[in-house]
């Protein structure tokens, strides 16, 4: 017995003794010389027999070829189960994904999009077959893309070899591909209590073999696109909370860093002085600084930048940065702030920020207080006797004015007499009836004290705010030194 193939030289019944197998195509036989009874009897007899063999032979061959391919899909799902229950990150789960699917499927490409909700785009995560990290996301609207197309119908869309119209009328036929054949299936998302919701894209494309995607090849891609969906969604949520978490644990590193940047060693300075800095945000805009330059002089900064939170916060380190070195090259306040407004120009420009600053030199020896102050509002010395002077300001906040603008002042400070500074937030301090502190309060309360230490003056303001106090709105800092 011979199998002829279809299209070759037997498609026609060979010559000699070879006949056709009844109703099993390309399959003839040959009776062999010497066979006992006439021909056609013999035929009779055989034909039926070789008939049934064959046809189930074949039925046998189909039957472990879809054997096979059931095995081959349910170990898939298998393996894909276990990959989404192993605790690996979303790439490298979806990496997994698409190269077991495509070598289940025969696709010579594929790739897994997921939905980014903030920008409105499909983002790459995986591919098989291609490079993916060099891919641009694609917009949703997007109407020249299959995997955008299937993603806002949440329905399957496919082409093959045997289908004449495109599956995206009106734009360009030639997407790359090998072949005819693609296929793109919605990732969907089955959200408790609420409607299922696509969360993302399988594309396959470049068919091995016949360029068609199947009927079997789609319900296989569609059970695989329902089974990653919720794993999808789970893992993107935990890459979320784990990013929070990480910029949560940045932030609080960055106010420690402004903690210690503000940390105030009382012992180490000739003069009684105390300082509370507290940010609304995690950082915050408002800063200070007692600078002890010797020859029984000390420099006392306090400043308020016009925002708050972080990019506030990066303000702050460059002019405490630039203020160290700056305050021990000139005793001039006045040269001190313009030096300082150099520094921080471009950053103010490019932040569009501005800050308030009062800077001033003590000098115990001379009694006196040398100072310049950029819009500063709260500013005072309070004399021993209790008499109150508002430091006026002598120029425009840092990087509203020029250099030119800004002028230096002096005064009386004998032992004895208060500097005081505090920022907006102290004055704007407000109970949870809406009540403000107010300066002339704070004013008031540490001239009521002004013999006691700077200290214990400045944990009776800090009460007092505190007392009934609502969140604040605004960073709050304090600066008391005693002559």
């Amino acid at each position: 017995m011979r199998r002829v193939s279809p299209g070759g030289s037997g498609s026609r019944q060979p010559e000699g003794e070879l006949h056709p197998v009844p109703e099993v195509d390309g399959y003839f036989y040959e009776l062999v010389a010497g066979t006992a009874g006439p021909a056609p009897e013999m035929r009779a007899k055989l034909e039926p027999l070789l008939s049934q063999l064959l046809s189930a032979e074949r039925e046998t061959l189909r039957l472990g070829e879809d054997l096979a391919s059931r095995f081959a899909e349910i170990e898939l799902l298998y393996t894909i189960s276990e990959t989404l229950g192993r605790p690996i990150g979303l790439k490298a789960a979806a990496e997994i994904i698409v190269r077991e699917l495509s070598e289940v499927v025969g696709a010579r490409r594929a790739s897994i999009l997921v939905h980014d909700e903030e920008d409105g785009v499909l983002r790459p995560v995986a591919g098989f077959g291609i490079d993916v990290s060099d891919f641009p996301p694609i917009a949703v609207d997007d109407p020249c893309s299959v995997a955008a197309l299937a993603f806002r119908e949440r329905r399957a869309v496919s082409n093959d070899s045997l289908e004449s119209a495109s599956a995206l009328g009106g734009c360009p036929p030639d997407r790359g591909y090998r072949g005819a054949a693609f296929l793109s299936v919605p990732i969907i998302y089955p959200a408790p209590g609420a409607p299922p919701r696509a969360v993302g894209v399988l594309n396959l494309t470049d068919r091995v073999g016949p360029d068609v995607f199947g009927p079997n090849d789609r319900k296989l891609v569609a059970a695989i696109a329902n089974q990653v969906g919720a794993a999808l969604e789970n893992a993107r949520l935990v890459e979320k909370v784990l990013a929070r978490q990480r910029a949560d644990r940045e932030l609080e590193l960055a106010r420690d860093l402004q903690r210690k940047l503000l940390s105030l060693k009382s012992g180490d300075l000739p003069l009684d002085t105390a300082a509370h800095c507290e940010p609304a945000a995690f950082v915050g805009g408002d800063f200070y600084r007692v600078l002890d330059l010797g020859r029984d002089t000390v420099g006392v900064m306090l400043g308020d930048v016009s925002s708050h939170g972080f990019p506030a916060a990066l303000i702050m380190v460059l002019v405490l940065s630039a203020a160290g070195i700056h305050a021990s090259q000139t005793d001039s306040p006045e040269e001190m702030v313009r030096r300082l407004r150099r520094s921080v120009a471009q950053a103010l420009e490019e932040t569009e920020m501005h800050f308030s600053l009062f800077y001033g030199l003590v000098r115990r020896s001379e009694g006196t207080l040398c100072y310049a102050n950029a819009g500063h509002p709260h500013a005072f010395r309070i004399e021993k006797g209790g008499g109150v002077h508002r430091l006026e300001a002598t120029a425009p906040p840092v990087g509203l004015a020029p250099d030119e603008a800004m002028r230096g002042m002096k005064t009386e400070f004998r032992g004895g007499d208060l500097l005081l500074l505090f920022s907006d937030g102290i004055a704007d301090a407000a109970d949870n009836q809406g009540r403000r502190l107010g300066e002339d309060r704070v004013v008031e309360l540490v001239n009521s004290m002004r013999h006691r230490p700077a200290a214990a003056i400045l944990e009776a303001v800090l009460r007092e705010i505190d007392r009934d106090s609502a969140v604040p709105s605004d960073d709050r800092t304090l600066l008391i030194l005693k002559g």
